[in-house]
């Protein structure tokens, strides 16, 4: 995945077939496990569950069309001895007659819903009202335009999902540059990077493309993506919901004097804190980027193991919940 780099910008992007650039890593004691699926990354699965309603027990009819003893009606239609026909007694539970009575006292209005709070984004992506930051769908992270802003060493940070008309040009400029483009190799025309990015945009929301914004000036591009939903878990152990990430910091300006480490920092608190169910924040450098590895190891990461993806041989590196406060 790519990562970042005081010196180069860091990380290589998901290769369509296979593992993603930079973030993952994981235990080597332990077996790889298969993601959900086997899609790139970018993409997700959900279920859900049905309940049934309580009927009551002493309504019930035979099924064969036979009268009862009593006399009672058959499932046939037949009626009784005296004349009076059966009816089954559907009972609704308590809990939910008390829900329809609340639901009839309540005003009518529009309703909140999860996704209409307020998640950021002006015309260069600074910090603006968040209302108008929507994401295409229901993103598998917890809502990454929600998650706010983050105080670090060298000013306000936030994360912005990204929209194409507003932020490819931006983007596919910071992908032309040589450096960039040795480990992400995305360099040429608009259509290739947009080509990247609409494929994350249009999936399930397993990965999220965003700007990095430093007191209101873009000058970073993140991949925030499910680990654990990603080809690349088959090649190491992956946990539920491990994270990864991947940045690239644009700006020439802004490389090589520690700034990459700093936000590495600050996006795997900010993955850890808005992601309760989240315990390790992973990356995967190319082994060859030594400024990208030692990035994410002053920005508390630990080295896990090599190990050989398809498009190249990565260091797994991760950033655990239990150590955060350590390193």
């Amino acid at each position: 995945m790519p990562s970042v780099d005081p010196s180069v910008p860091t990380a290589t992007p998901v290769s369509a077939g296979g593992a993603c650039p930079t973030g993952l890593a994981a235990d080597t004691d332990s077996e790889p496990t298969e993601p959900a699926s086997e899609h790139e990354p970018g993409r997700g699965s959900v279920s859900g569950v049905e309940g049934e309603p309580d009927f009551d027990a002493g309504a019930a009819e035979d099924a064969d069309g036979t009268k009862d003893a009593d006399g009672t009606e058959d499932a046939d239609g037949s009626e009784d001895a005296d004349g009076a026909e059966d009816t089954m007694d559907l009972r609704l539970p308590d809990e939910l007659l008390a829900l329809i009575a609340e639901e009839e006292t309540e005003p009518s209005g529009p309703r909140r819903t999860a996704d209409q709070g307020s998640a950021v984004s002006p015309a260069p992506p600074t910090a603006t009202p968040r209302a108008d930051l929507r994401m295409p769908y229901d993103d598998l992270l917890d809502g990454v335009a929600e998650w706010g802003p983050a105080a670090t060493p060298g000013g306000l940070f936030h994360l912005v999902p990204v929209r194409m008309e507003r932020d490819l040009p931006l983007i596919s400029r910071w992908m032309n540059d040589p450096a960039a483009a040795e480990f992400w190799e995305l360099s040429g025309p608009v259509s290739v990077t947009e080509d990247h990015v609409r494929d994350q945009l249009a999936g399930d929301g397993r990965s999220v493309p965003c700007v990095g914004v430093l007191d209101g000036t873009p000058m970073s591009y993140w991949e925030i993506y499910r680990a654990d939903l990603d080809p690349l878990a088959r090649h190491y152990a992956a946990r539920p919901h491990d994270t990864g990430v991947h940045l690239l910091v644009g700006a020439v300006a802004d490389r090589g004097r520690g700034l990459g480490s700093t936000l590495l920092r600050a996006v795997a608190d900010l993955v850890l804190a808005r992601r309760p169910s989240c315990a390790r924040v992973i990356a995967e450098p190319d082994i060859r980027n030594t400024p990208s590895v030692a990035a994410f190891l002053t920005a508390g990461f630990r080295f896990s193991a090599e190990v050989d993806l398809p498009d190249k041989r990565a260091a797994l590196m991760v950033r655990d919940r239990s150590l955060r406060h350590l390193l």
